[in-house]
């Protein structure tokens, strides 16, 4: 939109590659209504990890939830690389929005019946699932062809068309050939990898300000953020479920206070701990080092969505019937903490290319949700090793606060000082 007279229009407009320096670049209002569908699949997927585990099936449980969270990160990857790079806001891009947002509410409705296979039946039933997948993908797929238009990244967009379409149809054969369970996996695990290469290769193509698509670097750090909240919600809704457990069952005793006040603070605690990653303005100045930071987030993504299912299985530990074992439980909540630490301290340390020298004491922190975990084996309350545990990330708030900040604001510098002088870009 140029001025006051076109901003009521979203008429066709050529699919161009976007400025990567543009200004003020922040997101839509579409992705953020995006994004809410993912609110919705991370959900599903939490409440059937955390029924899954109370009905005693808790490996099967758990390997669901990773497919099932890889699937909708993928999802949301796709789209929002794209948008950084292409986005037209013209009818015909909303469109093709909406109908990948159809897709994943698909993918989302299809998640109960895949975590029912592999935990009833010890099958793989993702038919569904990969239903919504070939909805998404007829939105991405046209997508894609608009941005081939473009003289300039004909070729990007055409390898992702390549990529996208030949994944898509080794998907179809996983869902509907008659597959034994190890093969199914073996043959998601080569769809994965055949995903995975149309953003290694495509984005090696071209040269200098060529090279890659045209994502906007604080663009695409402030879409990472985003989703980072919406999975955040999570441990809101699992905090929030948890105490209807337990104040339904025993009444508003101090377990439910504990849970209440643990749940909300760690959300905020490990919020606290994302926005210390100076995404953006490394992105930037080292543009080859989004991949590795752009999937890494993987793992961020899932412990978080991880975490809220295991908020939610406090609750169960408070039944009259059948209560889930506390160390279960601390179990299902500390393991996906550890995990987030750990990826958060790896990947600020990759973006500034410095292992950060204050490392020992992260290490501690990580060692609070271990002794969380040794303590409700040992019988300790599980609301007192809920506390342990939450006090990991708490603590590396407070480090940071009390004057780490300072060391991680040297790394920055440093980083960015060596983008200006001309040092060499470190490959992805």
């Amino acid at each position: 939109m140029t001025d006051a007279g076109e901003r009521y229009r979203h008429g066709l407009i050529p699919m161009r590659g976007r400025a990567r320096h543009e200004a003020h670049r922040a997101a839509t209002p579409l992705e953020a209504l995006y994004d809410l569908v993912f609110a919705a699949a991370f959900g599903v997927a939490g409440v059937q990890l955390a029924d899954g585990v109370a009905a005693g099936h808790g490996g099967a449980a758990v390997g669901a939830f990773a497919f099932a969270v890889a699937a909708i990160i993928w999802a949301w990857i796709n789209f929002s690389w794209f948008a950084s790079a292409f986005d037209t806001d013209d009818w015909l891009f909303r469109l093709f929005t909406m109908v990948q947002m159809a897709g994943v509410i698909v993918l989302a409705i299809g998640l109960p019946t895949m975590f029912a296979s592999l935990e009833e039946h010890g099958a793989f039933d993702n038919r569904v699932m990969v239903s919504g997948y070939i909805v998404m993908r007829v939105g991405l797929l046209a997508q894609w062809l608009r941005a081939s238009r473009d003289p300039a990244y004909r070729r990007h967009a055409l390898t992702y068309v390549l990529f996208v379409a030949v994944a898509q149809v080794g998907w179809v054969v996983v869902a509907w050939a008659p597959l034994p369970l190890g093969t199914a996996f073996a043959a998601a695990a080569a769809c994965w990898l055949i995903e995975l290469g149309g953003p290694i290769v495509a984005e090696r193509k071209g040269e200098g300000e060529r090279r890659g698509t045209p994502w906007h670097a604080h663009h695409i750090a402030e879409r990472y953020s985003l989703l980072t909240i919406i999975a955040l919600g999570e441990t809101v809704v699992g905090t929030l479920a948890a105490a209807q457990e337990i104040s339904g069952t025993s009444g508003w005793t101090w377990d439910a206070v504990v849970v209440i006040g643990a749940g909300v603070a760690m959300t905020f605690a490990l919020w606290w701990s994302y926005t210390m990653m100076p995404s953006g303005p490394i992105l930037a100045a080292h543009r080859r080092r989004s991949f590795v930071w752009g999937y890494g987030h993987a793992l961020i993504f899932a412990s978080v969505a991880a975490v809220g299912a295991g908020l939610h299985t406090i609750g169960f530990a408070y039944r009259h019937e059948n209560p889930i074992a506390a160390p279960v439980v601390i179990l299902m909540i500390a393991i996906p903490v550890i995990v987030f630490m750990v990826s958060i301290t790896l990947l600020h340390s990759y973006l500034v290319h410095s292992l950060m020298k204050g490392l020992p004491l992260h290490a501690i922190a990580m060692v609070l949700p271990l002794l969380g975990i040794a303590l409700a084996f040992a019988g300790l309350p599980l609301w007192a090793c809920l506390l342990i545990v939450l006090a990991g990330p708490v603590f590396v708030v407070v480090v940071y606060e009390a004057g780490g900040w300072r060391l991680a604001q040297r790394h920055l510098d440093e980083a960015l000082a060596g983008a200006v002088s001309g040092a060499p870009h470190a490959a992805a």
